[in-house]
This record gives structure tokens, sequence and C-alpha cells, in this order.
């Protein structure tokens, strides 16, 4: 009889741990989640010019994140003739869901963009919130760029 009481409380502590941490990833996500979430106004770009330097573009843009899990982003490059991939006569613009991947990364899945062979891409990205500032980078080492985004 002990044993089996013994067991009833092993199992209840452990639902309950496991519940918990369950709650605490869930707040987590949902705190990282508020935290991107709103309307962010560009600040600056960086990408390497044909020299291979970053350089920063003459643009400006907006990315939008909303609490259930939507993005978009715009940018005008001032000069038509960017050298982005993501660009097309100097505009860029995409839209479809974001997921936290952790802390410091989230997933841009590209439900629509203006370059057409972005669609259904899955695009993974660094990110740092410091104050009122989104600092975006790419997760591919091939990818040498740097967004800075403020809060509006």
């Amino acid at each position: 009889m002990k044993s089996l009481l013994l067991l009833s409380v092993v199992v209840l502590l452990s639902a309950d741990v496991q519940a918990q941490t369950t709650n605490d990833v869930e707040d987590r996500d949902a705190n990282v989640t508020t935290n991107l979430a709103g309307a962010w106004k560009l600040v600056s770009l960086e990408q390497p010019g044909a020299d291979g330097k970053l350089q920063t573009a003459d643009c400006a843009g907006m990315f939008v994140f909303s609490n259930d899990g939507k993005a978009s982003v715009q940018i005008m490059f001032r000069n038509a003739q960017t050298g982005s991939t993501y660009a097309q006569g100097g505009y860029e613009a995409s839209y479809g869901s974001y997921h936290i991947d952790s802390s410091s990364t989230f997933t841009f899945h590209i439900e629509g963009a203006l370059v057409r062979a972005l669609t259904g891409k899955e695009l993974k990205r660094q990110y740092q919130i410091s104050g009122n500032r989104l600092t975006v980078t790419s997760t591919d080492p091939n990818e040498h760029w740097k967004v800075v985004w403020e809060r509006y």
C-alpha cells in the first residue's frame, strides 16, 4: 500500500513538473512573440557591396509582426539597381507567417512576395531586441547583411 501511495505521489509530482515546464515554455514563447509583435520602422540595412564589404543601403521600410503569427515586410531602395535577391526594381515586399524558434531566432514562412521565387521559402532569422531596437540577421552563413528596425 505504501509503495502504491508513493508511486501515486511521484506520478502526480512528475505531471505537475511537466505541466509547469510546458507552461514556462508557452509563457516564454508568448512573451517573445509579444516583444516582437508590432510595427517596426527601418533604421539601417547593411549588405555587401560589389567589393564584398558591408555598405549601408539608402532605403526605407517597415516590418510588421502580429500577435497571432503573421508578418509583412516592405523595403524601398532609393536606387532601383540594388543587388538584393529579395528585391525587384529596388522594392522588396513579402508577407506570411512566422514562428519563434528560440529566444534569438524566428522563421518567416513566405506566403507571397514581389520576387515570386521567395514564395514558399522558410527564412530563418536571428534577432535581438534591445530597448526599442530590433536587429535582424540571416542564420545562413553565406548571407552577410544586417537590418536594424525601430519600434514605431
